[in-house]
C-alpha cells in the first residue's frame, strides 16, 4: 500500500446477484482481477475551506450511500455493472499542515496514473482546494482544459494561502492552465465580488451563468464548450462543485445558495460530459454530512450525479467497442 493512499475506514461486504446495488459493483482494488476502466479516490480534506466544514467526512458519506442505488438506470435501458470500477481508498490527511495535505494528494495522484494509466479517474472531496493538487498531478506537460459547475468562479487572491476559493487562481498563476481553456458552467446570483471578476476577466476564464445555460440546455452548451476545449487541449477535467445546486436541493454544502441548479439539470450536464473521449478525470467537492437534511438530499444528489456520469462513460465505451468490431468486420470483409 502507498505511503500517502490509505485503506477506507469504511467498505461494504459485496454479495452476487441479479438485483445487486452500487455497493456490490464498486470493488475495493485489491479485489480487482483486471485493470479498472475507473478508479475511485477519496480525498478527505476540509481544513482549507472558508466556510466551516465537514467536507472531510464525505467520502465514506459517498461509500455509505452505495447500498440505496441499483446498478440499473432505467432512463438508458442500461445495466452499468459492466464498467469495472475500483475503489482505491483515501489519500492520506496531515493533521495541521494544509500544503502537505496537497502534496499528499498531488503524490497520490501521481501513483494512482502509474498504476492504470489508461483509467478514468474520480476523486471524492474534500473540500474545492483539492482541485488544484489534483490537476498539477494529472498534467504531466499536458495542455489541460477545466470544466467547472460552480456558484463561485475560485479565484480568490492567494495572499491567505490556498482554499476552497482558491484552487483555479492557484492553477492559472502557477501557469498549469490557461484562462481561456477554463469554462465555468452555473454561475448565478449574488455570490461573486467584483475583484473576482474582474480576475476571471483579465485570466480570460470563460464565465456561463446558469440563466445562459438554461437558455441553450445541456445538450447544446456541452457540445459548444466540449467542441471548443478538444480544439485547443490535450484533455478536459471537470470539478463538480455541489454548492451549484439550489440550496433546496443540497442543503448540505458550506456556503448553500437559493437561485441554483437543480438535480436534473446537472444530471443531464454530466450525461452530456460523459459522451466526450476528451475527458479523463473528474472531482466531486464541498459535500459536508454533517448539514445535510435527514433525508440525505445532498448525499443522495451527488452518488446520483456520479452514477449518471459513469453511465454516460458506459454507454460510450460501449458504443466505442462495437464500432470497432464493425470496423474490423469491414476490414476483414
Amino acid at each position: 500500500m502507498s505511503e500517502v493512499i490509505v485503506q477506507p475506514s469504511f467498505k461494504w461486504q459485496r454479495q452476487d446477484g441479479q438485483d445487486i446495488k452500487v455497493k456490490d459493483w464498486i470493488c475495493p482494488v485489491a479485489e480487482m482481477t483486471e485493470e479498472p476502466q475507473v478508479v475511485v479516490l477519496g480525498v478527505p480534506l476540509s481544513r482549507s475551506s472558508i466556510s466551516a466544514s465537514a467536507a472531510s467526512e464525505f467520502p465514506n458519506a459517498f461509500r455509505k450511500s452505495w447500498e440505496l442505488f441499483a446498478t440499473y438506470y432505467i432512463d438508458e435501458q442500461v445495466d452499468i455493472r459492466g464498467l469495472r470500477v475500483a475503489d482505491i481508498g483515501d489519500v492520506k490527511m496531515h493533521t495541521t499542515d494544509i500544503l502537505q495535505c496537497h502534496r499528499n494528494i498531488e503524490q497520490a495522484m501521481n501513483e494512482v496514473m502509474q498504476r492504470y494509466p489508461q483509467s478514468f479517474y474520480v476523486s471524492i472531496g474534500g473540500d474545492h482546494s483539492i482541485t488544484a493538487p489534483l490537476i498539477r498531478a494529472l498534467r504531466e506537460g499536458k495542455r489541460v482544459g477545466i470544466l467547472q459547475f460552480d456558484t463561485h468562479l475560485d479565484l480568490r487572491d492567494l495572499s491567505d494561502g490556498p482554499s476552497n476559493g482558491t484552487p483555479i487562481r492557484q492553477l492559472l498563476e502557477a501557469g498549469v492552465v490557461r484562462g481561456e481553456d477554463v469554462y465555468n458552467i452555473g454561475l448565478h446570483g449574488f455570490y461573486n465580488a467584483p475583484s473576482l471578476i474582474e480576475a476571471a476577466r483579465h485570466y480570460g476564464v470563460n464565465m456561463i451563468t446558469l440563466k445562459h445555460m438554461r437558455r441553450k440546455g445541456a445538450q447544446q452548451q456541452i457540445a459548444e464548450v466540449m467542441t471548443a476545449l478538444q480544439d485547443k487541449v490535450d484533455f478536459v477535467y471537470v470539478t463538480v462543485d455541489i454548492d451549484v445546486l439550489d440550496i433546496a436541493y443540497a442543503p448540505g454544502v458550506p456556503a448553500s445558495t437559493p437561485g441554483g441548479m437543480r438535480t436534473d439539470e446537472l444530471f443531464d450536464l454530466l450525461f452530456e460530459v460523459g459522451k466526450y473521449e476528451a475527458v479523463r478525470a473528474m472531482d466531486f467537492v464541498c459535500i459536508d454530512p454533517h448539514r445535510d437534511s435527514k433525508e440525505l438530499q445532498t448525499i443522495k444528489a451527488v452518488t446520483y450525479a456520479f452514477l449518471t456520469a459513469m453511465s454516460s462513460r458506459y454507454i460510450h465505451l460501449k458504443r466505442l467497442k462495437q464500432n470497432a468490431i464493425i470496423l474490423k468486420k469491414n476490414e476483414n470483409a
